[in-house]
């Protein structure tokens, strides 16, 4: 598939789900392991999904604030691939899962680079909307081309891949994908978009029609109805 964006499809409750997604193209799986969250899953049900997909793409699990070494046992039971870290964590805490970190700022502009030089070994880093209560799936949306618009972004992350979360759907990943391109960080830096609520029909359950939708719009910038 050819793209300008990286596609994770986050808060996975089902196989059929993960199934679904991977057919469709995804680059990555996120299962979220925060119990508050209407998407949680336990361990038993994430192997099952993980199961389902045997490999195919990379699974993220999704942590707030949780003890390193319960983390551990979850991603050596589940058989995880990277470890996003969603909440308060400090560069002690991520530095100790490396290359296998995605570190989160809820916020909506990015942080100054002696910021995220503090986190120097991740996989990547994830900008989501910041929210009085919650850690990710708000489903709000905000002024993405702040961090993906940023002509100093390459610098700012070292190169690393960076995904944009928060309200992003079929109605508005188009928007993204032009400002990644009009950006022309092409090879330089891996950007990608983190689904949640807007490809869903309820909480934990994807839509079929949305998630045809989104990936449409990302690699031809249109929608099946609009061809």
């Amino acid at each position: 598939m050819s793209r300008s964006l990286k596609i994770k499809i986050c808060g996975v409750t089902r196989s059929a789900d993960a199934r679904l997604a991977v057919e469709l193209g995804a680059d990555l799986l996120g299962l979220n392991f925060h119990p508050p969250s209407p998407r949680c899953v336990d361990p038993a049900r994430a192997q099952e999904i993980a199961a389902a997909v045997g490999g195919r793409v990379p699974l993220v699990g999704v942590f707030v604030n949780r003890p390193v070494a319960e983390i551990e046992e979850v991603v050596e039971r589940v058989g995880l691939d990277l470890v996003q870290l969603h909440g308060d964590e400090g560069p002690d805490q991520v530095a100790h899962f490396a290359n296998r970190a995605i570190k989160v700022f809820r916020r909506e502009t990015p942080p100054e680079a002696e910021v995220l030089a503090r986190y120097p070994q991740v996989w990547g880093f994830l900008f989501d909307v910041p929210h009085e209560t919650l850690y990710g799936g708000t489903g709000r949306s905000w002024a993405y081309e702040a961090v993906v618009g940023r002509p100093d972004l390459p610098h700012r992350v070292g190169g690393r891949t960076v995904l944009i979360a928060g309200g992003v759907s079929p109605d508005n990943v188009a928007e993204i994908r032009a400002a990644v391109e009009v950006a022309g960080f092409g090879d330089r830096l891996p950007v990608g978009v983190d689904v949640c609520s807007g490809v869903e029909a309820a909480p934990g359950i994807k839509d079929r029609e949305r998630m045809e939708r989104l990936f449409s719009e990302v690699r031809d910038g249109q929608s099946p109805s609009t061809s």
